[in-house]
C-alpha cells in the first residue's frame, strides 16, 4: 500500500523515465522504506451516537463538578494541608478559614447575547463589534450545587472564565463576598511512562489549510508540503528525511471561510442560475490533495469551525463520501474533534482549536500557547462549554475532562507556531503546540516520538511577478 520513496543516484533524461545505465545503476539506487508507528486510536470518548438535544445543560456543569470534585479535594489538601477545612456553601460560616470546591461563573455585561440581538430590531442602538468581551464591571462568581457566592481578593477574574472547576481558600466576610486568599486547579492527570524508541520517527501537524480560498497562490505552498512528505521534493537527503514521517494529521479548517458563501444564503435558490457551493469545489481540492498523500502516509483529518460537520463539540468525522477517491485507502483516518491516539506509546491530545480562540475572547489572555496550558492545568479541554462554545449536551459524563496526561497537546490554527514543555507536579513531561494556521503562515510543524521535540517547517513560494526565475524555494526551520 505505501509507496517507497526512492532515488537515484545517476539521474534520469526525463521525469518519470526509467534512468538510463546498465543494471549496476539501476540496483545502485537507494530504497527509503517508510516506518510506521504502532496506532491506537482513543477518540471514542468524543464519538456520539443517538443524539438527543431535549436535554438541559445544566446537566453538564453539575456532572463536571460532580467528576472534578475528588480531584481537586486532593489537590487542595497537598496545598493547604491534610487539615484544611473544606466546606460547601450551604455550610459556610462567617470569617471562617475554609477551602471550597466549585465551578466559576463569569458575569460580563459585554458578553453577547440573544436578546441584544432582538433590540435591533426595535431600533435601539446595536452591540459594536468586539473581538474582546471583558470589561472592568465583570463580577466573578463560584457555585456548586445549590448556592453562589461572589469572590473578590487574590483572583484575577480577568483571566479567569465561566466554567472552570477550581478550589479556593479563604474566608467569608460580613458583606456576603468570599475574600480569597490563594486557589487551586486540578493540575496534570496521572501519565503513562513513554517508551524509549531507537531512532527518529516524526508526526507532522498542520491546520488551516483553507482550501477553496480566493488567494491565487492558497495552492503553491500546500503542494509543496505534499511532495516533501511523499518524498517528490528535494534530492537525496530530503528524500531519506521524507522517509521518517510516519504520520500526517491535519487539525480542522481543511476548507476556507470564503466557501461560506453568505450572499448565496441570502438570496433564495430559485432566483439563482448554474450557482454550486464554494465548498463543493473545495472539497473535490481536498480529496485530490488526499489522495496524494494516503497512498504514501497515514493520515489523521479532524473537522474545524469551517469543514462540514456538526458545529458543536465535539465534531464528528467528516463522511467518507465526501473522499470518493481518497477513502479507498485504509491510511485515510477520519477522526472527531477534539482528538485523541497514541503513538508509539507517546499519547496525542488536541483540537481544531475552538476552545482556546474561545477563551481568548471572554478573557485577557491573547497568548494561544498560554491558554492550551491553563486548559491542560485546568484539566479540561473547553471550561467554556456550553457558555459561549457551542456543546452537545452531555448530562451522565464530561468527556471534556482529562483523565489521562497526554504527552503533546496541540491546538490548531494559532497565527503562529509556539512550543514549550511544561512539568506537572509529580513529575509528568508535556510538549505544548500550537499549530500554526497554514494557509496564512505556510508553516507546518513535525514533533519527533524519540525526543519529544517539535520543529516548524516553512515553506515560501515566490511568484513569477516577484522573482524573475519561475521557481518555488522551500525554507526549512529547525
Amino acid at each position: 500500500m505505501f509507496s517507497d520513496l526512492s532515488v537515484h543516484k545517476e539521474g534520469g533524461p526525463s521525469l518519470l523515465c526509467r534512468p538510463d545505465g546498465d543494471e549496476q545503476q539501476r540496483e545502485a539506487a537507494e530504497v527509503f522504506q517508510r516506518v510506521l508507528p504502532a496506532y491506537t486510536p482513543c477518540c471514542d470518548a468524543y464519538r456520539i451516537g443517538e443524539r438527543n438535544f431535549n436535554r438541559q445543560y445544566a446537566h453538564i456543569y453539575a456532572t463536571r463538578l460532580m467528576q472534578m470534585r475528588p480531584l481537586l479535594t486532593e489537590r487542595a489538601q497537598q496545598k493547604w494541608g491534610e487539615d484544611v477545612c473544606i466546606r460547601k456553601l450551604c455550610d459556610l460560616n462567617a470569617r471562617e478559614q475554609c477551602c471550597i470546591v466549585g465551578t466559576l461563573f463569569k458575569h460580563m455585561e459585554l458578553q453577547p447575547s440573544i436578546l441584544k440581538e432582538i433590540s435591533e430590531e426595535h431600533n435601539l442602538l446595536p452591540q459594536p463589534t468586539r473581538t474582546k468581551f471583558t470589561s472592568d464591571t465583570d463580577e466573578l462568581i463560584l457555585e456548586d450545587e445549590l448556592q453562589r457566592i461572589k469572590l473578590e481578593g487574590k483572583i484575577d477574574k480577568h483571566k479567569c472564565v465561566t466554567g472552570s472547576v477550581i478550589a479556593i481558600y479563604g474566608a467569608e466576610k460580613n458583606d456576603g463576598k468570599f475574600t480569597v486568599e490563594d486557589y487551586c486547579t486540578a493540575d496534570l492527570p496521572v501519565q503513562s511512562p513513554r517508551p524509549a524508541l531507537k531512532e527518529d520517527r516524526f508526526v507532522l501537524l498542520a491546520s488551516g489549510l483553507g482550501l477553496g480560498s480566493t488567494r491565487a497562490d492558497s495552492m503553491l505552498g500546500l503542494q509543496l508540503l505534499v511532495d516533501m512528505v511523499t518524498g517528490q521534493l528535494g534530492g537525496q537527503g530530503e528524500q531519506g528525511g521524507a522517509a521518517t514521517i510516519s504520520r500526517v494529521l491535519l487539525a480542522g479548517n481543511l476548507l476556507s471561510r470564503d466557501t461560506q458563501d453568505k450572499e448565496a444564503t441570502t438570496k433564495p435558490k430559485y432566483l439563482t442560475k448554474k450557482t454550486q457551493a464554494g465548498s463543493v469545489e473545495a472539497m473535490r481540492l481536498l480529496d485530490e490533495m488526499l489522495l496524494q498523500l494516503v497512498s504514501s502516509v497515514p493520515v489523521d483529518v479532524m473537522p474545524g469551525h469551517h469543514d462540514p460537520t456538526n458545529y458543536t463539540l465535539p465534531q464528528q468525522p467528516l463522511h467518507r463520501c465526501m473522499f470518493p477517491l481518497s477513502s479507498v485507502y485504509p491510511t485515510l483516518q477520519l477522526v472527531p474533534n477534539p482528538y485523541q491516539a497514541s503513538m508509539d506509546g507517546v499519547r496525542f491530545l488536541g483540537t481544531s482549536g475552538q476552545n482556546i480562540s474561545d477563551i481568548q475572547k471572554y478573557s485577557s489572555k491573547d497568548d494561544h500557547l498560554d491558554i492550551l496550558e491553563d486548559t491542560l492545568r485546568l484539566r479540561h479541554l473547553a471550561p467554556t462549554a456550553p457558555d459561549t462554545l457551542g456543546c452537545y449536551p452531555f448530562y451522565q459524563k464530561d468527556p471534556f475532562i482529562i483523565e489521562e496526561c497526554p504527552h503533546v497537546y496541540f491546538s490548531g490554527n494559532a497565527p503562529s507556531f509556539q512550543c514549550r514543555t511544561v512539568q506537572g507536579p509529580e513529575g509528568q513531561e508535556v510538549l505544548l503546540v500550537t499549530v500554526p494556521e497554514f494557509c496564512s503562515t505556510q508553516t507546518a510543524c513535525l514533533v519527533n516520538l524519540r525526543t519529544l521535540q517539535c520543529q516548524p517547517i516553512s515553506f515560501s513560494a515566490f511568484s513569477p511577478d516577484d522573482n524573475d526565475d519561475d521557481d518555488s524555494e522551500m525554507n526549512v526551520s529547525h
